[in-house]
């Protein structure tokens, strides 16, 4: 599977690549030069922006609420795994089997919960992230319609190689975002 897509995402990369090299040339042999081209970094701009921050510290809480509910059924199941080994050999085969089968199902129902609540933090991460993703992206449009870019991109390690920490506008669309959500709670 991760072979798949790692080959996926390189072929991917390639046609990316493929494809900017006939924009520059193309753009070269138009106009004389290659336009003015930013870089941001979507992830570090969620993270360290306070709206961002803020829905880490929702997504904490959440996760340790499934976490503590998840320890609880845990430490009942070891519970039961001990006594089971501790007087299985003294329990009759009718017990024993019962507390097995109680083992089994303790066991299930742990199991569906792990997944139930990493099924829960995805998408409660993916409605947080979302909604800071999709106001980054307009203010990234404002930016780059403001100070003239030709082409923002996104500072992917698996897409993009290197980086002239010139052309980084991340500091700059996380300030605006942060003054943007200063402006609507203060309303």
């Amino acid at each position: 599977m991760n072979k798949i897509a790692l080959v996926g995402i390189l072929g991917v990369s390639l046609l990316i690549f493929a494809a900017s090299e006939v924009v520059a040339e193309e753009t070269v042999g138009k106009v004389g030069k290659v336009g003015k081209i930013g870089i941001v970094d979507l992830s570090r701009a969620v993270n360290e922006s306070e709206q961002g921050k803020k829905a880490k510290a929702e997504l904490e809480v959440v996760v340790k609420k499934k976490q503590e509910a998840l320890d609880e059924k845990g430490k009942a199941l070891e519970k039961l795994k001990a006594e089971i080994e501790k007087q299985g050999s003294v329990m009759s085969a009718e017990a024993r089997k019962n507390k097995e089968d109680d083992l089994d199902r303790l066991t299930r129902e742990y199991q569906r919960g792990l997944t139930d609540s990493q099924t829960e933090v995805r998408k409660k991460e993916s409605e947080l992230t979302g909604n800071i993703v999709k106001e980054l992206r307009r203010i990234i449009n404002d930016v780059a319609n403001e100070e003239k870019y030709d082409l923002v991109l996104d500072n992917n390690p698996a897409l993009v190689a290197y980086v002239n920490k010139g052309i980084d506008i991340t500091d700059e669309v996380i300030k605006k975002l942060d003054e943007l959500r200063g402006k609507s709670v203060n309303k």
